[in-house]
């Protein structure tokens, strides 16, 4: 008999997790919604992540408030999310160089990349762009080439700091090129953004929205770009693909990410809600003068295209010889 209730209890208990997501999913939303980004307020993700939840807001029905946790190099607030309940209530904001850079940067991390976290969609792809001063002897990919070339290991280039996608688009830059430029590092883009202006260092990789500035006033002359087309914010500013550096593709790029095992349904209603904003004129607008590429996608691109972006960026940050531990 005790047995028998056992059993009975049993399927109970079985039927009720089976039927937990979809119920949980047909509720979804009934609270705020908190998106998480890695970064201190002020930056790229800042910006980003407040257009987007405004108009999520707007989808869901529920407010979508904009949380900040930098820290350990994206690691905090990754880590934070990955371990929050798979509800659909926490989500993350993250970065290409949480995603595909971190897991090899890092010895150790308090998460699995591709395991703790399930992608919802791609957010947005926004290159690099390489910059120099008005001193350099060069103007175009091709001509720098040569000019390193020709003085191998005496040209530098500035890069936010070890590790960020910018100082692995110039490393990317040297093994494609055959060339040797020497990476200084710095604590963030301004910095190295006034060493350049001043001379200090004659040529910077960095994302587009933190340089177009110096570009548009003439201060810096852009070099080349490194995402596989034109970016439609620069447009008369050439590839590296068009020098010859063919597949030559260094971008950064923002995803929306929950916990892992976060219910399908839910996951596919956030998904929908991101593919609407994103496909919003006024927000496309708004993210293309930002130098921001709208690049919504399904789940499953998500996951395919993190995963693949891991596998090219693990051997080129073991080649920088980048390290955190």
């Amino acid at each position: 008999m005790k047995s028998l209730l056992r059993l009975v209890l049993l399927s109970f208990a079985l039927a009720s997790l089976v039927g937990a997501g979809p119920a949980l999913a047909q509720g979804y939303p009934n609270k705020l919604v908190r998106l998480m980004v890695p970064f201190a307020p002020g930056g790229t993700g800042d910006v980003l992540g407040r257009l987007l939840a405004a108009r999520l807001s707007e989808g869901l029905g529920q407010p979508v408030i904009v949380e900040f946790k930098p820290g350990a190099g994206t690691s905090l607030a990754t880590d934070y999310v990955a371990k929050s309940p798979p509800d659909g209530y926490t989500i993350l904001l993250s970065a290409s160089t949480t995603m595909s850079i971190n897991a090899t940067l890092y010895s150790k991390l308090p998460y699995d990349t591709l395991k703790d976290l399930t992608p919802v969609s791609m957010v947005a792809a926004i290159p690099n762009l390489l910059v120099a001063n008005h001193t350099l002897k060069a103007n175009s990919v091709l001509e720098l080439i040569a000019l390193a070339k020709a003085n191998p290991g005496k040209l530098n280039y500035a890069s936010p700091g070890s590790g960020t996608t910018p100082h692995l688009a110039g490393e990317l830059f040297k093994l494609a090129a055959g060339i040797n430029l020497v990476h200084v590092p710095y604590k963030g883009a301004g910095p190295a953004i006034t060493d350049v202006l001043g001379g200090h260092v004659p040529m910077l990789f960095d994302n587009i929205p933190s340089v177009q500035p110096h570009v548009v006033s003439g201060k810096m002359k852009a070099i080349g770009v490194t995402s596989a087309k034109r970016s439609p914010s620069m447009p008369t500013v050439p590839t590296f693909a068009e020098a010859g550096l063919t597949g030559f593709e260094a971008n950064s790029w923002w995803a929306i990410l929950a916990p892992a095992g976060t219910p399908k349904e839910i996951v596919a209603r956030l998904n929908a809600e991101v593919v609407k904003a994103l496909s919003n004129p006024v927000l496309r607008e708004r993210f293309i003068g930002l130098g921001a590429d709208p690049s919504p996608s399904t789940p499953e691109e998500a996951a395919a295209h993190i995963k693949g972006e891991v596998a090219k960026w693990g051997p080129i940050v073991k080649a920088s010889g980048a390290r955190v531990d």
